[in-house]
């Protein structure tokens, strides 16, 4: 059984559809990109898949489950099997590093205050940044509140972890990091991930399969190396950055 199957998704704002019968399957501990130009519904798919939104039309399954078949209460506990990371971190900046991680587990769990202090550091350890429970968002640099932002995903032991622009904006020597980050949390959890980027080189590094968001619908889902040779015009044009191989299509 699939970890996550979407059939026929649609989303519409206003006269404007953003996801258009959308299939796409991910296969349990499986890691898949999605490329897409900016605008193309990327983070909506995200927000569609955790069950922030809902769809128009069609099916989002979690372990064969459609999550807007539950009702509201069990779709919430449902949303616990996910971990998401958001651009820029999204940290709360009025709590420290060790609170910003802990936030889900004092919501959510039963776990004492000496167990939730042990799991903060076990996060903290697994995205490389160890005893650094004390400092606050504004003391981190800007891939180090990334970091953070992974710890506080996995806090909650999810089976299913969302990574959105994970490397926006940071440097070539940061972004290798995050992606040694990233390969090393999927070694030890082996969660089933979905990662949004437009980063070509983070793509090869972490995906087991690309999929080329375009027109609202999955336009080519491929292994990593297949992707890149792929004579399709829209992967042609989106590899080499150059708009005029997708106008002669």
């Amino acid at each position: 059984m699939p970890a996550i199957k979407i059939s026929g998704l649609s989303k519409r704002f206003g006269p404007k559809i953003v996801l258009d019968k959308l299939d796409l399957t991910v296969e349990s501990g499986e890691s898949l990109v999605i490329l897409g130009k900016s605008g193309t519904g990327k983070s909506v798919l995200l927000k569609s898949i955790i069950g922030l939104l809902p769809p128009d039309e069609g099916t989002v399954e979690i372990d064969g489950q459609d999550i807007w078949k539950l009702k509201p209460r069990d779709r919430d506990e449902h949303r616990k099997r996910f971990g998401m990371s958001f651009q820029e971190g999204a940290l709360f900046d009025s709590m420290s590093v060790g609170e910003n991680i802990a936030f889900g587990l004092k919501r959510h769990t039963k776990m004492k205050a000496k167990e939730i202090a042990a799991r903060v550091a076990e996060c903290l350890n697994l995205v490389q940044l160890p005893g650094e429970e004390a400092k606050r968002p504004s003391e981190l640099s800007g891939g180090m509140r990334r970091r953070v932002g992974f710890a506080r995903a996995i806090a909650l032991s999810p089976s299913i972890l969302l990574f959105d622009e994970p490397t926006t904006g940071l440097d070539p020597i940061t972004t290798d990091v995050l992606v040694k980050v990233i390969e090393g949390l999927r070694a030890k959890t082996q969660p089933t991930s979905i990662t949004i980027t437009h980063d070509l080189k983070v793509a090869w590094e972490i995906a087991d399969r690309v999929a080329l968001l375009d027109g609202g619908k999955i336009r080519v889902d491929l292994p990593p190396k297949e992707f890149e040779a792929s004579t399709d015009t829209h992967v042609a044009a989106f590899v080499k950055g150059d708009s005029e191989l997708e106008a002669t299509e």
